[in-house]
């Protein structure tokens, strides 16, 4: 057991788990605002032991039982959709979940459009809370002085599943990043928080999940359509629900040292099924793997998740119909979800989506990362994470097996149908972003169009945002013609893209072309860095669910036995 009121850090500059990466090292007390307890979590018995689920009794339908296995094998300990037999029970499981706002920020980042096909991506933001709100959490979690602190997201991982659900792409950012986090509104007392800078977990603090999820959009660009969010106690009966995920250690290790640091995780070399407490502790643990931070944290998650994710699909879990229910129970009294994700029926239809991933489509990366000054907190690296960024708003599959759009333009490109001159198109500023707008884009802009021989260009003077630059056109018939003005730009084609909401040609120039007359080559520092890359960067350390199924995390000496 982890000792009361000491700080889960190691001594030393190397170190990552500040709550807001602001702190001087003064020896903060415990109960210090925004202090992190870290991975501390209750001890734990023999290898491969953890305490058993509740079981109840009524038999759930064939057809929920494929939803909660296809969906715990997407989300793993973070989201199952369910479906049971009687509508009693159906309101019942209804009533579980709890449910927030999905954003609390100024908004404003718009929901892509529809490939030529009528698809849109998907991107669900799943995020762990540390909060000790409740005796189990106090117990799970330990440092029972943190009971009355704001919880901390300390997970974040965005789940995109593409838009024909061909690939599926889960990006991590530790939480330990400094981060612009926005204005945000609490919907519960109107409290609004003003825009600061923190590390990326603190914005759990700022209003709620809502606040987590205007984070994201402001620093990635990527519109995020739904958030999950579960606690230690929901990790722990989920993962009972569950009957036991294989991880592996390529040493032994227990995660325990004088200081009170660790997750108490005990384990011998080789592989073992983790379940309940163990669980936590796998999920949880930063004292023991590879670098004692965050980073090496994430990739255990990864590990866990795409463990998961191969034993569903093998179909060796959840046959039983009693373990149905325990983990329809437990899953949707552990939810925390957005209002548009508030009913089991919601999660169901969601199963049914992720259910259409191949397993090798499924990669999991880290985001690019630095050190900032002093080593006390991480910034995502120049280029790299921007690029990784740019693929996911883009739809390009981290696993490098596609380039994006080019599945979505299978016919030959037609020819334009209007003389340029006459042509009708609007221009308009979208580069609304974190750094505040490019003022004039659209002028310079049309005033490039005009030259080129666009003498029917005009203007729309309302900002908007945009984070990569978007050609939109009404229907089939302007295609040729947008084609043919995105050549005169140096646009890609990926940014031309069908548009029900407009009648002329709208050009809306994102925070990809910030400066210039002319789209610029792609580069990280413009946020587009997309130019030849079709896999995500080696520096976000992808894992691949089917090909990477031997892979055992690297035991840090120290915490070894």
């Amino acid at each position: 057991m982890r000792q009361s009121g000491v700080r889960d850090e190691e001594p030393g500059p190397q170190r990552l788990g500040w709550a807001d990466g602001g702190y001087e090292d003064k020896g903060l007390p415990p109960d210090a605002p925004g202090w992190d307890p870290g991975d501390g979590a209750a001890p734990q018995g023999p290898p491969g032991t953890a305490p058993g689920g509740h079981r109840a009794g009524r038999r759930p339908r064939r057809r929920g039982r494929r939803a909660l296995r296809w969906t715990a094998l997407a989300l793993g300990l973070f989201l199952v959709a369910g479906a049971t037999g009687g509508y009693l029970y159906y309101q019942h499981l209804n009533a579980n979940l709890r449910k927030e706002a999905l954003d609390l920020g100024p908004g404003g980042l718009r929901k892509p459009e529809p490939n030529a096909f009528g698809q849109t991506p998907l991107n669900i933001l799943l995020l762990g809370s540390d909060g000790r709100n409740t005796e189990k959490n106090i117990e799970l979690g330990g440092a029972r002085q943190d009971a009355d602190r704001k919880p901390l997201a300390d997970v974040q991982m965005l789940l995109h599943v593409s838009a024909d659900r061909s690939n599926m792409s889960v990006l991590s950012i530790p939480r330990d990043t400094r981060v612009a986090i926005p204005q945000c509104t609490d919907p519960k007392d109107g409290h609004v928080y003003p825009q600061t800078t923190g590390a990326i977990n603190s914005s759990l603090q700022h209003g709620g999940p809502g606040c987590t999820v205007a984070t994201w959009k402001a620093l990635t660009g990527i519109y995020v359509d739904h958030f999950m969010m579960v606690d230690f106690s929901g990790v722990v009966d989920m993962a009972d629900a569950v009957g036991g995920v294989p991880v592996c250690v390529d040493r032994n290790i227990y995660s325990h040292d004088s200081w009170g640091h660790g997750s108490g995780l005990r384990l011998t070399k080789g592989t073992h099924a983790v379940k309940g407490v163990q669980a936590l502790q796998w999920l949880r643990t930063r004292y023991g793997f590879e670098d004692n931070t965050d980073i090496g944290r994430a990739k255990a998650q990864h590990m866990y998740m795409n463990a998961m994710i191969r034993q569903l699909k093998q179909g060796t879990k959840l046959t039983d119909p009693v373990q149905l229910r325990d983990l329809a129970e437990a899953a949707t009294s552990a939810l925390t979800v957005d209002e548009g994700l508030g009913s089991v029926k919601n999660l169901y239809d969601l199963g049914g989506d992720l259910q259409r991933v191949p397993t090798g489509r499924v990669t999991m990366v880290t985001m690019p990362w630095q050190y900032g000054p002093g080593e006390r907190y991480v910034l995502p690296k120049p280029g790299e994470a921007a690029a990784t960024f740019a693929m996911l708003r883009k739809d390009v599959a981290l696993d490098g097996k596609d380039t994006g759009g080019a599945k979505q333009q299978p016919q030959p490109d037609p020819k334009p149908s209007t003389p340029k001159e006459k042509l009708d198109v609007v221009v308009q500023n979208g580069t609304d972003g974190t750094r505040g707008p490019a003022p004039g884009r659209a002028n310079v802009v049309h005033g490039r169009l005009t030259a080129l021989g666009y003498r029917a260009a005009r203007t729309d003077a309302r900002l908007t945002r945009q984070a990569d630059t978007a050609l939109l056109y009404k229907d089939a018939s302007g295609r040729g013609d947008a084609l043919a003005l995105a050549k005169a730009l140096g646009l890609p084609k990926s940014a031309v893209r069908p548009s029900s909401s407009t009648t002329a040609l709208r050009l809306v120039i994102g925070n990809d072309w910030r400066t210039g007359a002319d789209y610029p080559a792609a580069s990280g520092d413009g946020g587009d860095g997309t130019a030849g890359a079709h896999a995500a960067p080696k520096s976000a350390d992808p894992l691949n669910a089917e090909k990477d199924s031997s892979a055992c995390m690297r035991v840090n000496p120290q915490y070894t036995f």
